[in-house]
């Protein structure tokens, strides 16, 4: 295949992987806040859309960390690239189908480990820096993020317990709307960047940019405004999910969750880790509930997560794996990874209309079996 050509294949890959990236991750910073009705559905997506691409203009480190820091750039090639990208994009729409809130970065981390591991050998890949960088984070950040929401419920609710429970409603009401914002902009700052990362990576690999380059503008406006559109497009499935399956949130428990995991995220995207805003939030809204007394805790949706995200990385990487084998046969192979592709989105795209999750559905209440917090 011509080089120009694969080239744009993969930034077209890239920012599919980005729209799908948006509208895994919309329930992250908004979730909360339609769960308790502080926003409402539309609005929370819409607002959420547009920081999420001023986020994208804020910050590069963990564009970098991913275009020169978890692969060895000058053993990767454009094709490679691709293999990955179709990994993390199939296990992303496999887990957004089912409701599950995995982890779109490590999806896109598996998936490009994966396919440089097969096209380039265990050399290739930088297993020092995929620890630092990657695994140490994401279980950090969502023990961190849940431990300050627990203390943050705690205190919130000691501190109005003597209050009119409409005013404190209402309070942090408005409250919840400012804190979903500041998630919305820190996801910006972080999933945003993993896909200029990748485009870079690509330029790099065909010699369109020097090695260590950072990401043009014109990446950083592209990967900005697709994951903007791929959030307005709201993600229901894992809304409903994260604002209503975990535990019953209350206003005060949503601003504690959705304030720990801004500040762990940007604090991370300040640093270069790129970790998983899911990871994140996820541990904000567990915290939340463990926090408040009497809280209602799904435990079982709370486990059926955590295997979602021990297999979101191996199973990328198995998909990109495959992926690079096939299209590593040259022309051929790379029409077929990207037709399977296609394909398999389109089947899982056909299988949730069996049961839409809406705007006007997503605040429904699941019937989960329940679990007092301690």
């Amino acid at each position: 295949m011509d080089p120009s050509l694969i080239v744009i294949v993969v930034v077209v890959a890239a920012l599919a992987f980005d729209f799908t990236n948006g509208f895994h991750d919309t329930a992250n910073a908004m979730a909360t806040s339609i769960a308790t009705g502080a926003l409402k559905p539309k609005v929370a997506v819409s607002i959420s859309a547009v920081l999420n691409l001023v986020g994208a203009f804020l910050s590069i480190e963990v564009a970098k960390t991913i275009s020169g820091g978890i692969v060895d750039d000058t053993k990767v090639t454009p094709t490679v690239v691709f293999a990955g990208l179709v990994g993390a994009i199939i296990w992303n729409l496999l887990t957004w189908l089912f409701g599950l809130p995995s982890s779109s970065s490590h999806a896109l981390f598996g998936g490009l480990i994966g396919a440089t591991w097969i096209a380039s050998g265990a050399d290739a890949v930088h297993f020092a820096a995929v620890v630092e960088k990657i695994l140490i984070p994401a279980v950090a950040s969502p023990l961190v993020a849940g431990l300050v929401a627990v203390v943050g419920t705690f205190l919130v609710y000691r501190i109005t317990a003597s209050a009119r429970q409409d005013v404190v409603s209402k309070t942090f009401k408005t409250a919840q709307a400012l804190s979903a914002s500041l998630v919305s902009l820190a996801h910006g700052t972080n999933d945003a960047q993993k896909t200029m990362g990748v485009i870079t990576l690509t330029l790099i690999a065909s010699g369109s940019l020097a090695a260590g380059s950072g990401p043009p503008l014109w990446v950083v406006l592209s990967a900005g405004t697709a994951i903007a559109l791929g959030t307005y497009l709201g993600g229901w499935r894992i809304i409903q999910t994260m604002g209503k399956k975990i535990t019953e949130i209350q206003t005060p428990q949503g601003f504690a969750a959705e304030t720990s995991a801004a500040v762990t995220i940007l604090a991370s995207s300040h640093l270069g880790f790129a970790l998983s805003t899911t990871h994140v939030c996820s541990g904000g809204i567990i915290g939340s509930g463990v926090g408040r007394r009497l809280a209602e805790v799904r435990w079982g949706v709370a486990g059926r997560m955590a295997l979602a995200w021990l297999f979101t990385l191996p199973a990328a990487a198995v998909v990109g794996a495959i992926a690079a084998e096939v299209a590593g046969s040259g022309s051929v192979g790379t029409v077929l990874v990207g037709v399977a592709g296609v394909a398999i989105a389109v089947v899982i795209y056909l299988w949730s209309r069996r049961n839409p999750v809406t705007a006007q559905n997503v605040n429904e209440s699941p019937a989960e079996p329940v679990a007092a917090a301690a």
